[in-house]
């Protein structure tokens, strides 16, 4: 079973930083896409970004240029520590973030792989607040 702990959020002024962290073992399947999606209070939940395991990365439009995510462990490990660095936050990016993966055991692109993502279950989350 895969494990994820996330670290990060908190609340923070327009324009400003936050960094979400997400510990993951247990990955069974050597390729895997792992990053984070969000929900919004009254919006679906969406993907943010992700990684895969050899590197390749997406953001959602409304991120791009903005945010980074980028992991601490080399490739090949079977645990992933992987790290969304948020820059000149907006209030619409308030929502709670979840760290997600897919073990891609189907041929999936990373767009398809994060899309798949968002509409996962994936525990409490991390709340992410920026005030205007």
């Amino acid at each position: 079973e895969v494990q994820l702990v996330e670290s990060g959020g908190g609340l923070v002024q327009a324009g400003g930083s936050l960094r979400l962290s997400c510990a993951a073992s247990g990955f069974t399947h050597p390729d895997y896409v792992i990053g984070w999606v969000r929900q919004a209070p009254g919006k679906e939940r969406e993907g943010v970004s992700c990684i895969t395991r050899d590197g390749e990365t997406s953001y959602a439009d409304s991120v791009k240029g903005r945010f980074t995510i980028s992991r601490d462990n080399a490739k090949g490990t079977v645990e992933d520590t992987v790290v969304l660095q948020m820059n000149n936050l907006k209030p619409e990016d308030t929502a709670v973030y979840y760290c997600a993966y897919l073990q891609r055991t189907l041929p999936l692109t990373i767009a398809q792989a994060m899309y798949m993502m968002a509409s996962g279950d994936w525990g409490q989350g991390t709340q992410v607040t920026v005030s205007s």
